[in-house]
């Protein structure tokens, strides 16, 4: 029996608010392991009640996602306190303020689980929460599936997430000056559910090896030399497998890369992403075009009375 399951939790009586960023992961060549943090953000506030569990939703999902225990927020939230092991509070009230679109690919989820373990973690009064950052990373990749999401959503930046046998492990890298995202949304959703299974189990040794050049080529072109984003944003593992899913996706993307844009689905998509240097081109019928900027902080706590302020250390994992 451990210390905390023997020790009764105590939680912070003042609410807590948490900001988290929207992502865009894959970035073309680096599946699953690349992924880049977008000022575009959900802000969360949870407070500890006398009883029951109540989400307010102000924006995207507002009506339609759950209000109960079965809200990924929530649920992400009750899971850390019973790793922590000293009991779960008598109520939550959570205020959701939701900017990032779901279903888009644009890591709604990614956040949603970032913002769930950093709140119960904020909300933990004694014994003192053990979960450093490294843990937070583990366990937000082991909920959402894979890192590529939420180390970016975590660290901020432009980051390389990996698995190893502890779990995931990520580093932080800072873009290059003049990288300016924008993302293409479009109206119809999709799951990355159906994304995934349109991939094959294996891929021809040529078409593997491209896509390590290029996601080698990817680190430079980001990080010092944004002329070479073009051709560090060619893939051949996974959005050729998805195209025949989201025909409209395929045909922006194609249309923005003929013009020379680097572009990319973002994600598993729908979604496109471009890395503009120029003129910003123009949404189609049917999307709207948003530009944004690389979030440099990614997670963060805005209200706590022993943590105000605080973003999540980026550094080596412990």
């Amino acid at each position: 029996m451990t210390a905390h399951s023997m020790t009764p939790m105590r939680f912070e009586t003042e609410p807590v608010r948490v900001a988290v960023p929207a992502t865009s992961a894959n970035l073309g060549p680096g599946y699953d392991a690349l992924g880049l943090a977008l000022t575009l953000e959900d802000e969360v506030t949870a407070q500890i009640t006398d009883g029951g569990i109540h989400v307010d939703v102000i924006g995207e999902g507002e009506g339609e996602v759950p209000s109960g225990e079965d809200h990924l927020i929530v649920a992400t939230m009750l899971r850390i306190f019973d790793v922590l092991g000293g009991g779960r509070p008598p109520g939550l009230l959570l205020t959701c303020h939701n900017r990032i679109p779901h279903a888009r690919g644009l890591g709604s989820s990614s956040a949603a689980i970032v913002a769930g373990i950093l709140l119960a973690r904020a909300l933990v009064v004694a014994p003192a929460a053990g979960l450093n950052d490294a843990a937070v990373l583990r366990l937000a990749a082991r909920i959402e599936g894979h890192p590529d999401n939420v180390a970016p959503c975590l660290l901020g930046g432009f980051t390389i997430a990996w698995m190893e046998n502890r779990g995931a492990r990520a580093v932080r890298l800072e873009t290059a000056p003049g990288v300016r995202p924008m993302v293409f949304i479009p109206t119809a959703r999709g799951l990355t559910e159906q994304a995934r299974a349109a991939l094959p189990a294996t891929v021809p040794h040529a078409d593997a090896a491209f896509n390590a050049a290029r996601a080698a080529l990817m680190v430079h072109a980001l990080t010092a030399e944004p002329s070479l984003l073009f051709e560090a944003t060619q893939d051949r593992l996974h959005q050729d497998y998805r195209a025949a899913g989201m025909p409209e996706t395929a045909a922006l993307l194609t249309s923005l890369r003929q013009a020379g844009v680097p572009a990319f689905v973002s994600g598993a998509g729908p979604s496109v992403l471009a890395l503009v240097a120029g003129e910003a081109p123009k949404a189609p019928d049917g999307w709207f075009a948003r530009s944004l900027s690389v979030s440099s902080t990614g997670a963060r706590i805005l209200i706590s009375r022993h943590a105000e302020g605080d973003p999540v250390a980026a550094g080596p994992p412990s």
